[in-house]
């Protein structure tokens, strides 16, 4: 059992630790680590999503996250008040300006930061967009995958 504070990846015990995921937007990083999240450890964790100044859902990035067979049509950009007063085991910023305004979750959760590009920041042409966020959602998947729940 973790420590008061720490956050460890569940070890059979059955518990299933709850993640909030911030951005600023809750456009495109948090909801792709939300959806990574439920997606590959089911049974681990229930993540959540929401942003500082949530806008709405980026649409290449629902198109790049359903290349991995993951749907976000009944996503929605969520303003992190929805969340006030709820305890996360952990709260995770994915950028820098979350990471600043992000308010105080009580329980006893722990507080990660890990700043991805905004793919709301890519440009050109069509093709030339999804690329870049493709780059985004993979360097998020790959954090995912690795030990961020690690103290």
């Amino acid at each position: 059992m973790s420590k008061p504070g720490s956050f460890h990846a569940p070890t059979g015990d059955g518990i299933r630790r709850t993640v909030l995921f911030v951005c600023t937007h809750n456009s495109g990083r948090s909801q792709m680590a939300e959806a990574y999240v439920n997606s590959l450890f089911p049974d681990r964790f229930q993540a959540f999503s929401a942003g500082t100044e949530p806008t709405e859902l980026n649409r290449a990035v629902a198109a790049v996250m359903a290349e991995e067979g993951i749907d976000l049509s009944g996503h929605r950009a969520k303003d992190v008040s929805e969340f006030a007063g709820r305890e996360f085991d952990c709260v995770v910023t994915v950028c820098d300006r979350a990471q600043e305004s992000c308010p105080y979750f009580p329980g006893g959760g722990r507080r990660i930061h890990r700043g991805f590009a905004d793919p709301s920041r890519c440009s050109g042409g069509e093709e030339e967009v999804l690329s870049c966020v493709r780059l985004i959602r993979d360097a998020v998947r790959e954090w995912l995958l690795g030990p961020w729940w690690e103290p």
